[in-house]
């Protein structure tokens, strides 16, 4: 799906929802969690989103909807009353995500679409209840930096040289451009200028639009891989399927697979070690808290690996 039929299309549940009487909107609801029926949840879910938030981007509504999915599981797996469930519900629910060995910020991610259930729920006017209100996924030990680890330049070299053209394209968008994997996914060719040597990220993190300047090695394969259709997606499928092809061609190349993410990570260090200041960063980026770019200094510093290797 293009982002400008996104635009439309992400209007309709919420339109279809709104035009409903209150009574009937929150008949609908009630009798959807009776039956347990996910998709008209889902769809209610997304609406009240879309309604409160205005343009949302796909990735944030996939997660949004992964974790109300797999909170609505749990409790039909565990006869748990969703419109009314107990804090001990909630709170075993976060435990057996932490058990099943998902990361805080993944149970942080889940949570997030289960609270925008129950928002949803609210506005409909189906119950009153903010049973996530004092829900927490545990803290994260680990030190920032450490959650933003970057693939090591030897490998991201090993990788380049056994991809595809396309491969090198998502790869140097990651790697170099910096893009979040939504954001790689959704860029279209209108949004991509090889004169210029830029492209624009039209709904980045938190709906914000950003140029981004791009390599002399990226711009050639680009011109490689296309231009095409302005609507035409560069990578196109969604961030899975480009996790998953990552993942295939580190299996392959016998390179340690750190998530699509850390290419993100890698574009960082690099600017770091190359002399930017963490503004720059920030910027190419697109975080909105310079700080964050901070972390990347970090891994960009060698000098102590460098000393422990010759002492």
């Amino acid at each position: 799906m293009t982002l400008e039929l996104f635009r439309h299309s992400s209007l309709a549940p919420s339109r279809a929802w709104v035009a409903l009487a209150p009574e009937e909107r929150r008949r609908r609801a009630v009798a959807a969690i009776a039956s347990q029926d996910v998709v008209i949840l889902l769809d209610l879910l997304e609406a009240h989103h879309v309604r409160t938030h205005g343009q949302v981007s796909p990735e944030t509504l996939r997660k949004y909807r992964l974790g109300a999915r797999t909170w609505l599981s749990y409790a039909a797996e565990n006869a748990v009353t969703v419109l009314h469930p107990e804090a001990e519900d909630t709170d075993l629910w976060v435990r057996s995500l932490e058990a099943a060995g998902k990361s805080p910020a993944s149970v942080g991610v889940l949570l997030a679409g289960a609270r925008a259930l129950y928002a949803a729920l609210r506005w409909v006017k189906a119950t009153k209840g903010t049973p996530f209100a004092d829900t927490k996924p545990r803290k994260d030990r680990r030190r920032p930096w450490d959650k933003r680890q970057p693939y090591p330049e030897a490998d991201l070299q090993r990788l380049l040289a056994a991809a595809s053209v396309e491969m090198r394209v998502l790869l140097r968008l990651g790697g170099i451009a910096g893009l979040r994997a939504s954001e790689i996914t959704t860029l279209v060719w209108g949004d991509v200028d090889l004169e210029s040597g830029t492209l624009t990220v039209r709904h980045g993190k938190g709906g914000k639009s950003r140029r981004v300047l791009t390599s002399t090695s990226l711009i050639e394969d680009l011109h490689a891989l296309g231009p095409k259709a302005d609507d035409q997606p560069v990578i196109g499928r969604t961030p899975e399927s480009a996790r998953q092809r990552l993942r295939t061609l580190c299996r392959r190349v016998g390179v340690p697979y750190l998530g699509l993410h850390s290419l993100r990570h890698s574009a960082g260090t690099r600017l770091v070690r190359a002399g930017f200041q963490l503004q720059d960063v920030a910027e190419h980026l697109g975080h909105s808290d310079v700080q964050t770019a901070r972390t990347y200094g970090k891994w960009a510093d060698d000098r102590l690996r460098e000393h422990m290797r010759q002492s």
